[in-house]
């Protein structure tokens, strides 16, 4: 299990007053990218190697899914 006791959580800009409904993404922990629901933080958050978000957003944003 990966220690993310540091991890500053950020929600997007973007993520406005919609209830809650989101997910937070801490970029500070060396080596991972964490991602959690922002409604229900104490459970466990997904992690992955900076290059495979990199990617994903990539991926997202050349589908025209991010805004």
């Amino acid at each position: 299990m990966t220690d993310l006791t540091g991890a500053v959580w950020r929600k997007s800009t973007r993520s406005g007053d919609n209830g809650g409904d989101c997910v937070e993404v801490a970029t500070n922990l060396p080596g991972i990218v964490a991602v959690r629901d922002s409604k229900n933080p104490a459970c466990p958050a997904l992690s992955y190697p900076p290059r495979s978000w990199r990617a994903f957003l990539a991926a997202i944003k050349r589908e025209g899914l991010a805004r």
